[in-house]
């Protein structure tokens, strides 16, 4: 039972995760379409960016702790990537800059949107699973 709950509550910071990539991406969306101008959209996006590379190192350990090895290691490069960043000074955005790197900051989100929806799918899968071994157990 303990099984199903680590995986329900991966499940929800997962889809915290996914909100937070997409709320960065309707920020550079709106940039790109001229709603809302570089500096509002940087700070909005910079607020964001520390807790959502918190929240994936939670992820992390928390699926180290659990025992689940095989979506630790799907965590780990994601989680190296946001290090990395964060290691550089490259993890906020500059205002001054953020319409010449437009393009990879988008591209950026979008595949971190993509990765956390296949891990939000594994996710789901291996909820499903548990709790089935669960019911069959009773």
């Amino acid at each position: 039972m303990g099984d199903l709950f680590a995986w329900i509550f991966s499940f929800f910071i997962l889809i915290a995760l996914l909100v937070l990539v997409v709320y960065q991406l309707m920020c550079l969306a709106d940039l790109e379409f001229d709603y809302i101008n570089p500096y509002d959209s940087a700070s909005r996006i910079n607020k964001v960016v520390l807790p959502e590379f918190i929240t994936q190192g939670v992820l992390c350990l928390l699926y180290l702790l659990t025992g689940h090895w095989f979506m630790s290691l799907l965590c780990g490069p994601y989680l190296y990537y946001n290090v990395r960043l964060y290691q550089r000074r490259q993890h906020l955005i500059d205002v001054t800059e953020i319409f010449n790197l437009l393009n990879w900051e988008k591209k950026q989100r979008l595949f971190k949107l993509g990765y956390l929806i296949f891990l939000l799918f594994l996710s789901i899968f291996w909820m499903i699973l548990s709790a089935l071994e669960d019911h069959d157990n009773d």
